[in-house]
């Protein structure tokens, strides 16, 4: 990888990881990871265009189907892409599908891009992630494998002991803080071979485990509140994503678009930005 190097765009594409959730911003709005990423890669090239096309719960299948030939056709200097995680959650997951379905995904993207880039995600250290922790190897694995046929870059998350930190995931357990997303965006940064800011593997420092009610407590809360609403979306076959569009996509007229830094002339970190309009995909 290119040391220092300089790109003049970014198309994000994934899940709720990559729209953002849980890095809830005042007006309701969420930025996360890429927005953060792509505020830096801004601030140091002009004219610099981002798009992210995630949306929370889809899918292998549905990201496949419904980002993946947007973002080819934007034609970016760099394509992120994040999939999977949300079928080997799920009780019943055919892994031979979620393989093929990436497998494809990633062979659209590589060749339209000048650098694709694949994560091994995070996991909250917990239950959850022991009982799926064979899936989700089976799924880094083949991100691995694809990224050395294609030439991908590989973000190991999982790897890294300090993400797993329960202190770095929101309260419904399945989602980044601010915290977390700026340290993925960190080790985003890094892997593209850009200047370390900050060691994003860096460890919490050390607290008190909260007591034993409290911690019952806020079982109770999460069960309330997260858990039993996903069950209960599982049950009837409903998405959190139903009905929604990546932040850079138009329903209305079947395309993306792109956005840039509103104020051009700012070298600080990017806080907003302004559509850019492009021509109807073919």
């Amino acid at each position: 990888m290119e040391m220092n190097a300089s790109y003049t765009s970014l198309v994000a594409v994934g899940d709720s990881f990559t729209e953002g959730m849980s890095d809830l911003l005042p007006d309701g709005s969420y930025r996360g990871w890429a927005d953060v990423l792509a505020g830096r890669l801004a601030a140091r090239t002009p004219g610099f265009r981002y798009a992210n096309l995630a949306v929370r719960g889809k899918l292998i299948g549905q990201i496949v189907d419904e980002q993946v030939d947007v973002a080819a056709a934007m034609r970016p200097d760099v394509i992120t892409l994040v999939g999977g995680l949300n079928d080997a959650l799920r009780p019943k997951c055919d892994m031979g599908m979620v393989r093929g379905r990436l497998d494809e995904a990633v062979e659209r993207l590589a060749p339209s891009c000048r650098q694709l880039v694949l994560m091994r995600s995070p996991g909250r250290n917990g239950p959850v992630m022991e009982r799926f922790r064979p899936r989700m190897e089976e799924l880094f694995s083949l991100v691995d494998e694809l990224a050395a046929r294609h030439g991908a870059l590989v973000v190991d998350l999982y790897g890294a002991p300090a993400l797993g930190d329960p202190r770095l995931w929101d309260v419904d357990r399945l989602h980044l803080t601010a915290d977390g997303h700026h340290r993925v965006a960190e080790a985003v940064w890094q892997k593209l071979g850009l200047p370390q800011e900050r060691d994003w593997r860096t460890p919490l420092p050390a607290a008190v485990p909260p007591r034993w009610a409290v911690r019952r407590a806020e079982d109770l809360r999460f069960a309330r509140r997260h858990l039993m609403p996903w069950i209960g979306r599982r049950l009837t076959g409903r998405s959190s994503g139903d009905g929604r569009t990546g932040a850079q996509y138009s329903a209305e007229l079947g395309r993306a678009f792109w956005v840039t830094p509103e104020d051009a002339r700012d070298p600080g970190p990017v806080t907003t930005w302004r559509r850019v309009d492009a021509p109807p995909l073919p």
